[in-house]
């Protein structure tokens, strides 16, 4: 934006003040359509549960030269609980932001800070991928009938301990059946 002073006063180029906001919002926007039409699909072997992705640090390998060639970045702050991405466009500063709330969990086998960790890189991934509009991992979401959730079994070792404890006083039949599904074979035992 070109300034000319005159006698004391600045006047501004013919273009309104919102026509130069609305241009420098196209920067970012363009811009963004272009890595998007480069960016290949990012698929790697990490496993998960029943399902592979693309972990961050392969992520960042393919997405960093890309966006730097169209001029964008981005940065992924903690917010509280929640993570706040911002991709923003070098020359003009225009930025995208989005607010992802991180679920508070402990996972099996993991303490407090592990779980907080875990659930921090994985949810930087999945709103990262989706601010850019990039593809990291097999869309299952369509692929799937949603899985009835049932009572646990139990192992023969857990069920002779279960009988154990039944004849010690410790637990009864009727929560056993309650609470586990039972083979045939362990119903009879009882």
């Amino acid at each position: 934006m070109s300034k000319q002073k005159k006698e004391g006063v600045i006047t501004l180029p013919n273009e309104s003040f919102e026509e130069i906001l609305e241009q420098r919002k196209l920067s970012i926007y363009k811009s963004l359509a272009e890595f998007q039409q480069e960016c290949p699909v990012i698929h790697k072997g990490t496993k998960g549960h029943n399902y592979s992705y693309a972990d961050l640090p392969t992520i960042l390998e393919v997405i960093n030269p890309l966006l730097k060639k169209h001029g964008l970045g981005f940065t992924q702050l903690m917010q509280g609980t929640a993570i706040q991405t911002i991709l923003f466009h070098v020359e003009t500063g225009e930025s995208i932001e989005s607010l992802t709330e991180v679920p508070q969990v402990e996972l099996r086998g993991m303490n407090a800070f592990q779980s907080a960790g875990s659930g921090i890189t994985y949810y930087r991934r999945y709103a990262l991928s989706s601010m850019l509009g990039i593809v990291t991992d097999k869309d299952t979401d369509a692929g799937g009938e949603q899985k009835k959730k049932g009572k646990p079994t139990l192992t023969d070792e857990r069920f002779k301990a279960s009988l154990k404890a039944i004849k010690e006083g410790d637990y009864d039949a009727d929560s056993l059946k309650s609470n586990f599904s039972l083979t045939p074979e362990q119903l009879k035992q009882l």
